[in-house]
């Protein structure tokens, strides 16, 4: 049987909000496609290496949380950034979506170093938070996407990056220029929990066929 390997990023800390749910609609699209699962957590100290997967989870986490994955993951950037220049699938939620950029900054104020394989980055609200309902609109695909936001910080995206979509009803990254999320290649970022991938299934689906997609490639070659 063909197979898909995801890998679970960080998994066993950036699980908040129901985010894991993600992951079992990912393994849920992929058996319907006939593929086997295989799912691997990749954590502190765990080697990652661009080749080994076919798709990355990266889910959403607490401050705490996101400061010590901050450390260790600067030792597997340049693979992750490998594993993403070479259309690699990737999937982040709000933690996971900050921790990609440059930087972000916690509600408490500290700078926190961000993995930095995309250019993105990420300041605080002083006292605020933005929470609600989220709808946006997927200009390339053409799809609307429903979720619901609750994050401190606000994201800005720079040159090379476009938003996941345009907002029509919430915040989004910063509440200001109308975007939400990330796409770069084939990573996706998001604010959303929900999660994300049950209340759309379109994306789901999508993720999940442009991995098999890759895999495909690389057994016709």
């Amino acid at each position: 049987m063909k197979t898909i390997r995801i890998c679970h990023l960080y998994g066993n800390l950036l699980n908040t909000y129901g985010d894991n749910g993600n992951l079992l609609m990912l393994q849920h699209y992929a058996k319907e496609r006939g593929y086997h699962v295989e799912t691997t957590l990749t954590s502190i100290g765990d080697d990652f290496r661009a080749e080994d997967f076919d798709l990355v989870f990266f889910g959403g986490g607490q401050d705490y949380e996101q400061k010590i994955i901050s450390h260790d993951a600067q030792r597997i950037a340049t693979e992750l950034s490998r594993y993403i220049e070479q259309n690699g699938v990737l999937l982040a939620i709000c933690g996971g979506f900050q921790l990609l950029g440059q930087y972000y900054v916690s509600a408490a104020g500290d700078k926190i170093q961000g993995i930095g394989v995309l250019p993105h980055y990420t300041e605080r609200q002083i006292n605020s938070r933005f929470i609600g309902d989220v709808e946006i609109y997927d200009e390339i695909n053409q799809q609307t996407y429903y979720g619901f936001e609750n994050h401190n910080g606000v994201t800005y995206l720079t040159e090379g990056l476009q938003p996941l979509g345009r907002v029509i009803k919430g915040n989004g990254n910063n509440g200001q220029d109308q975007t939400e999320g990330v796409h770069y290649k084939n990573v996706f970022g998001s604010y959303f929990h929900g999660p994300l991938l049950v209340r759309n299934e379109w994306l789901a689906r999508h993720i999940v066929d442009l991995a098999i997609r890759n895999i495909e490639q690389k057994h016709n070659t």
